[in-house]
């Protein structure tokens, strides 16, 4: 019987990090995406003549 509950233990736990390490891999998808937009305008108003 005490191996049943440590086998729930266990899977309860790597549920709950499989889930933090998805919402740090989306936080840094997300965090990249800002850079590159950022970047794309910093070169766009570089590149742009002044009006």
């Amino acid at each position: 019987m005490a191996g049943v509950w440590r086998d729930f233990v266990v899977a309860v736990f790597t549920a709950f990090r499989h889930r933090d390490e998805r919402a740090i891999a989306d936080e840094r998808r997300r965090a990249v995406e800002r850079l590159a937009e950022e970047t794309i305008r910093r070169e766009q108003r570089a590149t742009d003549p002044p009006e």
